[in-house]
């Protein structure tokens, strides 16, 4: 039998086609590749934007700001030395952009101007961390990106 190039072409868009079917229902199926998004309830996250947004000025505004480091113990958020650390109050969110199964949080309690984020609790690789804490009043949100080794 011969395959003229008409036919070479049309077995040619057919494979191909098959072989992209192929992979999206392999994606959709398999619970490896998960594909949620990053927030849950993204409409109504949005929806907030201008808060997030004077929060996060205010974060700005700081003369001194709260610092993120990674150490050999875990994570360690320091907050600005003239704030009274009890009267902190917020939470610590911890993303993985990866896993939506591994985020969690963590209330802001604090005597000292320090909290320590365990590195048992953190697996290797990126974390988003988003700190939405008030102090008097003010709200304030400060948004930092880490890599545990």
């Amino acid at each position: 039998m011969k395959i003229n190039w008409g036919t070479g072409i049309v077995i040619a868009f057919g494979l191909f086609m098959a072989f992209i079917l192929y992979f999206v229902i392999e994606v959709q199926s398999n619970s490896k590749y998960d594909n949620d998004l990053v927030v849950e309830e993204y409409y109504k996250h949005d929806a907030q934007f201008g808060k997030e947004m004077q929060r996060t000025q205010n974060a700005q505004n700081l003369v001194e700001k709260p610092k993120v480091i990674v150490t050999q113990e875990g994570v360690l958020i320091t907050f600005p030395s003239v704030f009274v650390p009890k009267k902190i109050k917020g939470t610590v969110s911890l993303y993985r952009p990866s896993n939506k199964k591994m985020d969690f949080e963590i209330p802001i309690s604090i005597s000292e101007p320090t909290l320590l984020i365990p590195k048992k609790s953190l697996v290797g690789g990126r974390w988003d961390i988003n700190m939405e804490w008030q102090y008097e009043g003010k709200s304030y949100l400060t948004k930092e990106t880490i890599y545990i080794n």
